[in-house]
Order: C-alpha cells, then sequence, then structure tokens
C-alpha cells in the first residue's frame, strides 16, 4: 500500500542527552552549596539517565505495571509482587548511583556533601523515571533512623548501602543488597497517624532487641517487595516505631499479607499496596511509645525527596517543550521564535531554575547538621520548599504540555512521556504531607527563637540588587516572629520561598534570570498563568540558559 503523505514538520525525540551536562542552573547551584564536589559521578548518571535505553526501560515498566500474585497455583499464600524486567533495570541503576541509603556510609559522609551529590543524582533520575525512586527514597530516609536499634542497624547497614540491587526475597544475610520502605497511614486516620489502630504486643526479646507481635492493617504501604519496613503501632507505652521485615532471621516468612495493590493517577511502575499483620514479628526501633518523632525526623528526608523529585520533573518538562518548540514550525517560524510561545517557554525556564536553586540549597542544610545556621534552615525550609516547589509541579507540567499541543497529550512515542509526567505530578504534594501539613509544620518551625534572624542572614546577599525584593525580605523576619495564624500560613510559606529562591538566583543566575523571576514573582509584574513575563524581559538569554543542548 502507498503512503497518502510524507510526514514531515514533526520534532524528532529528545534522546541521548547528557542531562547533568545541558542543566546549567544545576551545575551553578551546585556550585554556590558545594563548590569542592566532584561532579564526575553525575556527569556520568547524566549520560545514562538520557539515554535511549534507559528511556525504553522507563517506558516500559509504566506500560507493563506491577502484578500481585497472592497465591501460588496450589492456593498457597505467597504474597509477591511481579514486575517486569524493565523496572528491576531502573531499579539497579538507582541503586548503582548510591541514590538510596549510599550517602549515609562512613565513605560518603567524608566527603561532606554526600546529601548534595545525592540530592542532584536524584534530581537527574527523576527526569528518567520517578516512581521506581520511591522504595530508593524510603531507603535513604530509614537508614540513619535505624541506629535507634544498634543491633539491626549493624546488621543491614551494609545492605542498605550497597550499591547491589537484589530482587530476590530472601534473608537480609543472603543478600547483596537491601531496600527498605515505611508502613504509617491506616484508613481511619491518613496523615493523623495518632488514631491508628494497629497493635503490637510484647513476644519476648532476642539478638535485636525487643520483639512484638503486630496486628492491624496500613491503608498505605509502598513497594510491599521491599526487605523490611519501618511502621507504626501502638504499644502499652504508645504509638511506636517497630522494624519489620519481609523474611524473619530464620529464613522463614513474616505474617504480613498484601490485600491489594493501589490503582493510582500516576506513580504507575512502583507498587503501592494495602495490607494487612496477623501476627507479624517486629522489633522495637528507638525508645516506645516515641514513635511519632521518629516518624518525623524520616519524613524530613523524604520531603527533601519531593522537592527534588518535583524539581527534576519540572526539568524534564522544560526541556521536552524547549526541545519541541525549537524544531516545530507553525506559522512561518518556529514555535519557540513565536513571541507568546517564547514568554510562556521563559516563564516556566525561571520556575525551574528556581526550584532547582531551592531543592538544591536544602540539601546543603542535610551536609552540614553540626551548623546551627543549617540547622535552623533545615527546619524552615524543609515545609517550605515541600509545599511550594510541589504545589507549582501540575500547573507547570499542563502548561509545559500545551506546547507540544495535541503531540503532548498523547502517550505514545518520546514525547509522550509528557503525560506520564502530568500524572506524577500531583504525587509529591500529596505524599508525606500535604500542603496544609506542610504549612502548618511551618509554623511550628517558626517557634525557634532565631527563625527570623536566620531567614534575615539568609537573604542577606542579595540585599539592594532589586527593590521588591528588598521590601519583601524586609517584612517577612516581622511576619515571622508575629507568627502568622494558621490561616494565612499557607500564603507565609508561599512568600518565604519565592524570597529565598530570589536570593539564591542572586548568587546563581544570569542577571536576566535574577531580575525577571523578582519583577515577575514579587513585584507584581505577572499576570495568573505562565507567560505573562513583561515585554522588557530578556526572553532569549533566558530561553538560552536553559535549553537542553
Amino acid at each position: 500500500m502507498n503512503p497518502t503523505h510524507e510526514v514531515f514538520n514533526q520534532p524528532a525525540p529528545l534522546v541521548d542527552t547528557n542531562l547533568f551536562a545541558t542543566n546549567r542552573a544545576m551545575q551553578a547551584a551546585l556550585k554556590l552549596n558545594a563548590p569542592a564536589l566532584d561532579t564526575a559521578p553525575l556527569r556520568a548518571l547524566g549520560a545514562v539517565v538520557g539515554s535511549g535505553e534507559m528511556q525504553a526501560h522507563a517506558r516500559l515498566a509504566n506500560v507493563h505495571t506491577p502484578q500481585l500474585k497472592t497465591h501460588n497455583r496450589l492456593g498457597q499464600r505467597v504474597d509477591q509482587v511481579e514486575f517486569h524486567p524493565s523496572y528491576h533495570a531502573l531499579m539497579s541503576a538507582a541503586v548503582h548511583a548510591g541514590l538510596h541509603g549510599t550517602a549515609f556510609s562512613a565513605e560518603q559522609q567524608a566527603t561532606g556533601h554526600a546529601h548534595q551529590l545525592r540530592a542532584a543524582g536524584f534530581m537527574l533520575f527523576t527526569e528518567l523515571e520517578p516512581s521506581i525512586l520511591c522504595p530508593i527514597s524510603m531507603s535513604y530516609a530509614v537508614a540513619p533512623a535505624l541506629k535507634d536499634n544498634p543491633a539491626i542497624y549493624n546488621d543491614w547497614e551494609g545492605g542498605l548501602t550497597s550499591r547491589a540491587y537484589d530482587p530476590a526475597l530472601k534473608v537480609w544475610r543472603d543478600k547483596a543488597g537491601l531496600t527498605m520502605g515505611m508502613g504509617m497511614t491506616e484508613k481511619q486516620g491518613g496523615s493523623d497517624v495518632r488514631a491508628n489502630t494497629t497493635r503490637a504486643e510484647p513476644a519476648g526479646t532476642d539478638a535485636w532487641g525487643q520483639r512484638f507481635s503486630v496486628t492491624g492493617h496500613k491503608w498505605f504501604f509502598s513497594a510491599p517487595m521491599c526487605d523490611a519496613f519501618l511502621i507504626l503501632a501502638q504499644t502499652a507505652s504508645g504509638l511506636s516505631c517497630l522494624f519489620l521485615p519481609r523474611v524473619l532471621p530464620d529464613g522463614s516468612m513474616n505474617r504480613l499479607f498484601i490485600q491489594r495493590l493501589k490503582d493510582k493517577l500516576g506513580n504507575k511502575a512502583n507498587a503501592s499496596s494495602e495490607v494487612e499483620f496477623a501476627g507479624a514479628s517486629a522489633w522495637l526501633v528507638g525508645e516506645e511509645g516515641r514513635g511519632i518523632p521518629q516518624i518525623l525526623a524520616m519524613g524530613t528526608l523524604t520531603r527533601l525527596d519531593c522537592a527534588l523529585g518535583t524539581s527534576g520533573l519540572m526539568r524534564q518538562a522544560l526541556s521536552i517543550a524547549l526541545h519541541h518548540t525549537a524544531q516545530r514550525k507553525a506559522f512561518g517560524k518556529t514555535l519557540i521564535d513565536q513571541p507568546l510561545m517564547k514568554n510562556v517557554l521563559a516563564d516556566l525556564a525561571l520556575e525551574s531554575e528556581a526550584a532547582t536553586a531551592l531543592a538544591l540549597r536544602l540539601a546543603r542544610s542535610f551536609d552540614r547538621a553540626d551548623d546551627a545556621h543549617e540547622q535552623v534552615m533545615n527546619r524552615l525550609l524543609t515545609p517550605v520548599a515541600k509545599f511550594w516547589i510541589c504545589k507549582r509541579g501540575s500547573h507547570f507540567a499542563q502548561e509545559a504540555m500545551e506546547c507540544l499541543g495535541g503531540n503532548g497529550y498523547v502517550e505514545e512515542g518520546g514525547e509522550g512521556v509528557m503525560a506520564r509526567i502530568y500524572r506524577e505530578m500531583p504525587l509529591n504534594s500529596i505524599w508525606e504531607g500535604a500542603g496544609n501539613i506542610m504549612a502548618i509544620d511551618l509554623l511550628r518551625a517558626l517557634r525557634k527563637a532565631d527563625a527570623a534572624a536566620a531567614l534575615a542572614h539568609e537573604l542577606a546577599p542579595a540585599r539592594g540588587m532589586h527593590a521588591a525584593l528588598d521590601r519583601l525580605a524586609a517584612q517577612l523576619p516581622i511576619r515571622v516572629e508575629e507568627m502568622a495564624s494558621e490561616m494565612e500560613a499557607r500564603r507565609l510559606a508561599q512568600d518565604v520561598a519565592l524570597a529565598v529562591q530570589a536570593a539564591l538566583l542572586a548568587q546563581t543566575a544570569p542577571a536576566a534570570v535574577f531580575a525577571a523571576f523578582c519583577d515577575s514573582r514579587i513585584g507584581g509584574a505577572w499576570g495568573h498563568s505562565f507567560g505573562s513575563l513583561g515585554a522588557g524581559v530578556d526572553h532569549d538569554a533566558i530561553l538560552e540558559r536553559a535549553m537542553p543542548h
């Protein structure tokens, strides 16, 4: 059959590009926050995650989603989740890059910038495939918490920091690498974990300390094929943190039963589940009755990953939009040369660079835990970055998708990933505390006596560089000290985020980027949608910096 027409004016896919080498915003942010950082591992990872081979794995892992097998052919319970081989290829690449617990290894900690290296790598990998990073992120957050049970930590630390991926369901001592998950929320409580009803009864002591028998359920239990989980359960002393392995030390299966997998909007390659415990064995981690503080400490790390992940997705969506519009022609010009499209793309580029700057600034505070100022900024910026960056994600993805027109809305093909990005964006805003939880957490952080002074110090490098920023910077410490009511907490979180982003861009970005960001986000020369920057903005300079080539 002869073709009826020749296909032309269709952009080639963005493939086989080094995602680190072309990300100038990331490079500038790392230069500010970790000037001595060796970026060679990031350049190597950038080539891997930008490759066509790995992009194919990302597509297949989302098309062939996880399948739950509750029983075998003989009717015996097995409670296993089967994944497509591409899922395992992606997990292997992420573990090999050290994006899980490797940052807590003695070797990485000695560098002084383990968390920033890992943060940048996490952002790059998100551009490839974000959903498999759920067990990676939880393994990262859980690793330091296990130190509250030295016996378990001594046995599991090597596997959790290993760069080997081992998906086999075996006892921990027989595996080359280990991953961990979490089980906190229940049907009746959600974010209010104090409402949990799962109970843990004492069942003796052994080499891992106090052992409990756990009965109850978890409503969201992500990555159920991880090797172990930290869960919350009610003990005689109150809500406590417990370590629950899939395979017990004697090699038998723990009494954890997967009821079903969640049918989610996005995050398709990752298995999120509902589970029940029927006398499952678990061991106390930390002080009995002190589960809430422990889970909050882990939540700080996963909230960092939410900000990093959304920043990575923004960069991916922007890169695809820039790549497409630089090739596609309409009305006699490439799309990127059309004035309104140029405005939209430049506006998206500002948002992406500001998100990258704030997320990597937050990562710096995790590398400087012994610095008093960094401790305060960690407490302030964790809810701020999680709230603001993630809240901007869905709007950003929709606008970037629109740059591709109908091609962006279609699933298949190289640019079909835009639909996947759009479905993924709401997750980071909801997971680990939705917007209201983050805004309230900021109010808790402001109870620190030195919060206002720390914020003023953080904004000082940009003093005198933009009038609108100066006005906001002068107001914020007063608002912080007055501790705005809960009704105004979201507005305060937004304004702190914008001020810190502007101060960071003053130190890392070209003048055109800094000025346009301040004029629009802080000075009011902006509308209610992307693409409403003023005519005097240097759009070309902003786009040149953001191009993915």
